[in-house]
């Protein structure tokens, strides 16, 4: 391991575990024992050095940091930090380095020629970047995607929306751009699907029952669930795995003492009896396949569902069945999914592939849902008539017509933005005209 370090206490979350020997010099190093935590305080000179981080799934989280970010390794997320530092660049991905992430973060650079996030190959969602001389920069060779971030106090937006290709899987085709949004319809490829979800070919998992996680940054993987999972902990990492779960109720709930959630490349089969996959916030899926549900995943504050398959729900008497559903609350983001309601076999098209609105929660604020594959529903896109809404912003988005009544119920709401330009048909890429 390179001596990553940083200032103030770091927790950096690992997958490994083991002994961990550390040559420093100049350093002070703990590591708590069993919770998969390094922690790491500089003392000593070389406080303008960078701190690299080179170990793969690294969670960043929760600290001020006053130097330079160097990402040395695949899937490392930055979340809720303040970088504020002069250099070159604040944060800097190196060449060949896949699916960084920052999310909820500052970045404040204190020289004029400092950048902020170099050179591309991340993403980057609700950043804040202040003071630097190019606040996010990508290529063709190394796209990002920047989604509801800052750049000096104003919403940043690309010259042109580039998306990232999510990895480790590959979705096959380049994504559509904002300038030809209109036009020849993309292909499926370029959504998820079983080669693009769930748990990576070739894994090998251990069996397991359910699962009660209530240790802090506890990272599972590797795992047959026969059973269901509650999280009651902070910055819980689940992957490579998969879930049977025969609840009535969800495959996965996280309480409240749960936050920062991060379910990846799992894959969750609720038997036909889970009333929702997933429930209800504070959580983040990236690369989940979900079927034999009633629901998928409910949508409550802090939400995230990107690079995800979520399809052949399960009839019963009276469902209402939607692929996504929210409960109420604040920033959620719904991004590069592909959401199925509509089942082929009996040409029943349920309910909703997102359904805004809920009776357990009228308020809904900050959702964006962009660049979606979307095929089915009464309405594709359901909207409660008592729905106080507020920045939900619906575009970028392919829709099929396996529905009953249209793709979108009430887009002139207030507090909804449907964009007219970026919202079209999957098979000819012409706008949906609601």
């Amino acid at each position: 391991m390179t001596a990553s370090t940083a200032d103030g206490a770091v927790p950096a979350r690992s997958p490994r575990r083991g002994p961990l020997l550390v040559v420093v010099i100049g350093i002070c190093l703990a590591v708590v024992a069993g919770t998969g935590y390094l922690i790491v305080s500089l003392a000593g000179p070389g406080r303008d050095a960078p701190l690299v981080i080179d170990q793969p799934n690294t969670v960043l989280w929760g600290q001020t940091i006053s130097r330079p970010i160097e990402i040395a390794a695949d899937h490392v997320t930055l979340r809720m930090l303040t970088v504020a530092t002069g250099g070159d660049a604040a944060v800097r991905i190196r060449a060949g380095i896949r699916d960084t992430v920052i999310e909820d973060t500052r970045i404040e650079c204190a020289e004029e020629h400092t950048d902020g996030i170099v050179p591309g190959g991340y993403s980057a969602l609700r950043v804040r970047v202040d003071g630097c001389r190019q606040p996010f920069r990508q290529s063709p060779d190394a796209p990002a995607s920047i989604v509801d971030s800052t750049a000096n106090g104003r919403p940043y937006t690309p010259g042109r929306s580039v998306a990232a290709t999510p990895t480790p899987k590959d979705f096959g085709t380049d994504p559509p751009s904002a300038e030809n949004a209109a036009g020849a319809p993309t292909p499926m490829s370029y959504w998820p699907a079983a080669e693009s979800t769930g748990v990576p070919a070739g894994t090998v998992l251990r069996e397991s029952g359910s699962l009660d996680l209530r240790k802090p940054g506890e990272v599972i993987s590797n795992l047959n669930i026969t059973g269901c999972v509650t999280v009651r902990a902070a910055n819980v990492v689940l992957r490579n795995s998969r879930i049977t779960c025969d609840s009535a109720t969800f495959s996965i709930r996280t309480y409240e003492s749960a936050s920062n959630l991060v379910v990846e490349d799992v894959e969750i089969n609720g038997m036909g009896r889970n009333s929702s996959a997933v429930c209800c916030a504070n959580y983040t899926l990236r690369r989940v396949n979900i079927h034999n549900v009633i629901d998928g995943p409910r949508l409550s504050a802090n939400t995230t569902i990107v690079d995800s398959w979520i399809h052949d729900l399960v009839r019963v008497p009276d469902s209402h069945n939607d692929t996504l559903q929210t409960t109420g609350g604040d920033n959620i983001v719904v991004r590069h999914n592909r959401l199925e309601p509509h089942r082929p076999g009996t040409q029943d098209p349920l309910n909703a592939c997102l359904m805004i609105g809920s009776t357990t929660s009228d308020s809904v604020t900050n959702l964006l849902v962009e660049e979606n594959y979307c095929d089915g529903g009464n309405y594709s896109i359901g909207v409660r008539d008592d729905l106080v809404a507020s920045n939900i912003v619906i575009r970028g988005n392919r829709f099929g017509r396996n529905f009953r009544y249209g793709v979108i119920a009430r887009s002139d709401q207030a507090g909804i933005s449907w964009d007219r330009g970026s919202n079209v048909w999957f098979d000819s890429g012409q706008p949906v005209v609601p």
